[in-house]
């Protein structure tokens, strides 16, 4: 996976979807171009631990992803990964798991938000119907 780098690039990112796991707080966002390849940034804040946990803390974030990057990346998708302290404690086929079923979880939401707002159920449609309150009523009360 390519690198995210700019701050205004991990902004974006942080606008869109959420997947939180013990370990890390994954970020995904559609790229600006639908085509481009998967980018990943990392970033650990230093609540974390001084510089070596914190950089402890990202290379295991940044191996994990590089070991499942083919099954993860999808093409016009931004991720960000907010590293936590206990990214060190877990066993490292944990984070893996964990870091798999984040991404998934994510490329679901996206799609979700992707599809077309016209294409509503038939529920929707009599739920629409429903004859509204005249003035002076509470909708929803009878008398």
């Amino acid at each position: 996976m390519d690198r995210l780098k700019k701050r205004a690039e991990f902004l974006a990112v942080a606008r869109g979807g959420r997947a939180n796991r013990g370990a890390f707080t994954l970020q995904a966002a559609p790229a600006p171009t639908v085509d481009a390849a998967p980018r990943c940034g990392f970033t650990v804040t230093k609540k974390v631990g001084n510089a070596v946990v914190r950089n402890r803390v990202r290379r295991r974030l940044r191996e994990a992803v590089r070991l499942e990057a083919e099954a993860l990346g999808r093409d016009g998708v931004d991720h960000v990964l907010v590293g936590r302290r206990e990214a060190l404690a877990i066993p490292f086929a944990e984070l893996r798991a964990d870091l798999r079923s984040a991404f998934a979880q994510a490329h679901r939401r996206l799609a979700k938000a992707a599809s077309p707002a016209g294409a509503s159920s038939p529920d929707d449609a009599t739920a629409s119907a429903r004859p509204r309150a005249r003035c002076g009523e509470t909708p929803g009360r009878t008398r």
